[in-house]
């Protein structure tokens, strides 16, 4: 008897365990093209970040507070059809969020502060956790 309330609790974590493959969002796909090489960063929700489609790595926890802040932000622009226009510049950013996609050239950084944040944030990621320069 004094068996059953174990048996009970190893069974229930058994069935909380079998067949649950629950995977994170992913929050967004940057692309980075122009001068020099292209960049395209998918970020995912976990804290896990591919750099031009390898393998995926770990996001250090100010970098991903800092991608969920601009998936929320950019996809609330993107919702209010936000055209950033501006000159072409040296590169030119596509974020792709679940609410659509947002392109912009680097120079529309200084009229919208959510892309220069998108434009720091392609820099440090490239930098840090992938490793790439620039």
């Amino acid at each position: 008897m004094r068996w059953l309330p174990l048996a009970a609790c190893l069974a229930a974590l058994g069935v909380c365990g079998c067949g649950l493959d629950v995977q994170s969002a992913d929050l967004f796909l940057l692309t980075r093209t122009g001068a020099g090489r292209k960049l395209t960063l998918l970020v995912n929700d976990s804290g896990t970040i591919r750099c031009d489609g390898g393998r995926a790595k770990t996001l250090p926890d100010p970098l991903l507070l800092d991608a969920r802040d601009l998936a929320t932000n950019l996809g609330s622009d993107v919702q209010h059809k936000l055209n950033p226009g501006g000159r072409a510049g040296v590169y030119t950013f596509t974020v792709r969020l679940q609410q659509g996609t947002l392109t912009f050239p680097d120079t529309a950084a200084a009229r919208h502060s959510e892309l220069a944040r998108a434009e720091l944030f392609a820099l440090q990621a490239a930098q840090g956790p992938c490793g790439l320069s620039g």
